[in-house]
């Protein structure tokens, strides 16, 4: 399964320094938020919405070391989000895109991915 993250251009920089991505959300919720691809466009404008240093990453969810569910937002509802309960292991990213806003701040494409190198 591919799943998305959102998170700052900085952020990114500062897990691929580290070797591996813990954001804030794991020790405050205690997991890492993702997004299918229909819903990454949704999260996008809910969450970040005239936010202009994101970057997008694409995950193999096959690859993750951490435990992984699929669970309703913490907000309630029926839909159902992948859940990450440990860090991200940096091995999982397969692609990475900058999100840009239009003009008025919303969110109307998918970002352009671009692959990143496996060394295996």
């Amino acid at each position: 399964m591919i799943l998305f993250h959102i998170l700052t251009a900085s952020d990114w920089e500062s897990a691929r320094e580290a070797g591996m991505y813990r954001p804030e959300s794991l020790n405050r919720e205690g997991f890492i938020h993702f997004s299918m691809r229909d819903q990454l466009l949704r999260v996008a404008n809910t969450l970040f919405r005239g936010q202009r240093d994101l970057v997008v990453l694409e995950v193999e969810s096959a690859l993750l070391q951490a435990p992984l569910r699929l669970e309703p937002p913490l907000e309630g509802g029926k839909e159902l989000f992948p859940h990450l309960y440990g860090a991200l292991n940096l091995d999982a990213v397969r692609a990475v895109g900058t999100l840009t806003p239009a003009g008025d701040g919303a969110f109307v494409r998918f970002p352009d991915l671009h692959p990143i190198p496996t060394h295996r």
